[in-house]
């Protein structure tokens, strides 16, 4: 009934860009929260940046100045502009949302919604 789609993640060298966008699906009422978080091979998931409806953007210290978080709300859309990458960067991507929604007549609310993934890979 709601999902979160992923796009733009890919091989990139050290040092390139990548943009990736994140967009919620379905009858969406309000999104309070919508992120970016990323997981390496062996290690645990972790933030990488988060926007909310009051207008707080978090980064986590390892991309700040170098990834920047938008978002669309007419889109109910969030996007990831990531300079500078390095090999560290390698990792997939989760979109994660906080939202409302209607099912039918009944307005549901999600906490932690997360999508597929989509997999960023910088070479060195």
């Amino acid at each position: 009934q709601v999902q979160l789609v992923e796009s733009g993640g890919g091989l990139v060298q050290a040092g390139g860009s990548l943009n990736l966008s994140c967009a919620a699906s379905g009858r969406i009422e309000s999104i309070s929260a919508m992120g970016w978080y990323r997981q390496a091979p062996g290690k645990q998931r972790e933030l990488v940046a988060v926007s909310t409806s009051s207008g707080s953007i978090t980064y986590a210290d390892s991309v700040r100045g170098r990834f920047t978080i938008s978002t669309d709300n007419a889109k109910n859309t969030v996007y990831l502009q990531m300079n500078s990458l390095k090999p560290e960067d390698t990792a997939v991507y989760y979109c994660n949302a906080d939202l409302r929604f209607y099912s039918g007549v009944v307005l549901r609310t999600v906490t932690s919604l997360w999508g597929k993934g989509t997999l960023v890979a910088v070479s060195s």
